[in-house]
Order: structure tokens, then C-alpha cells, then sequence
């Protein structure tokens, strides 16, 4: 089953998509959204969802580091209500608490890309980890069974 994960911020999401066997995410691309303006993306969301068979959606949950909820954890749960309403597609919340820095340490220590480069590449980078994490925690409550 290919899932798509997804780092909502306020002015892109990264996509990630897995393999068919649910074993690896790769990040594929960044969409640019404005909140502001109601512009989600979800045009390209489908676009892709139709391209890449998906079949559920993770979207990663930024909660706070005393597993509070704030605001840009609402705007995440907006936009899953948003994709399930649209795909009528299953959607889990994968917490991302540090995603994003682990993403920008993992640019900086493989190739110390310039900090215009990360930018472009980072969001993508984060929704690929919060999707391998929801894949690596599923796989092994699956095997575990």
C-alpha cells in the first residue's frame, strides 16, 4: 500500500512517497502553499495521489517538545481533515518534533550544502523522515504481531 507523507508548513509541503511494500519513503517534491490566501495545493496532491496509486496519507504533526499541542499542529490537523475530505483516503498524524532540524543536520554533515540550497530541498528531506518513521514504527508493530 503506497502512502504519501507530508510536511505541512505555512508556505510549502514536502511530499515523501512510499515503496508499494511499505518499507521505504523517498521525498519527491515541494509544493508551495499560502495560508493566507486559502492556497493548499490540493491540485497537485491529486495530481500526484492519481500518478502514484496512493492509498493514505501521513501528515506530520509538530507538537510541542511537552507533547502540547499549538497552532501549526491545528493548521497540520486542518489540512488532514482537508485531504480526507477530498480522497476520502485514510490519514495518520506522524509526530515530527525535530524532523526538520534532523533534516537540515543530515545537508549540512553529507554534502554542506549552502543554506539557499537546504531551503529547497528540506521540506521534502522532512516529509521523507516523517514518513520512514511512520513506516519503521508500523512495519515493527506488523511483525511484532
Amino acid at each position: 500500500m503506497k502512502l504519501m507523507g507530508l510536511d505541512v508548513g505555512s508556505r510549502t509541503v514536502g511530499i515523501a512517497i512510499s515503496d508499494a511494500l511499505g518499507w521505504t519513503a523517498q521525498g519527491i517534491e515541494i509544493i508551495p502553499i499560502n495560508e493566507e490566501e486559502k492556497v493548499f495545493g490540493l491540485d497537485r496532491v491529486a495530481e500526484l495521489v492519481e500518478e502514484r496509486d496512493v492509498q493514505g496519507f501521513v501528515v506530520g504533526l509538530p507538537k510541542n517538545m511537552n507533547n502540547s499541542l499549538g497552532p501549526r499542529a491545528a493548521a497540520s490537523q486542518h489540512y488532514g481533515e482537508m485531504l480526507t475530505d477530498q480522497f476520502g483516503l485514510p490519514v495518520d498524524f506522524e509526530d515530527e518534533r525535530l524532523t526538520t532540524v534532523e533534516a537540515e543536520r543530515m545537508l549540512v554533515e553529507q554534502a554542506d550544502t549552502s543554506r539557499r540550497k537546504r531551503k529547497k530541498v528540506i521540506d521534502k528531506l522532512a516529509a521523507g523522515l516523517i514518513l520512514q518513521n511512520y513506516l519503521d514504527r508500523h512495519g515493527k508493530l506488523t511483525r511484532e504481531k
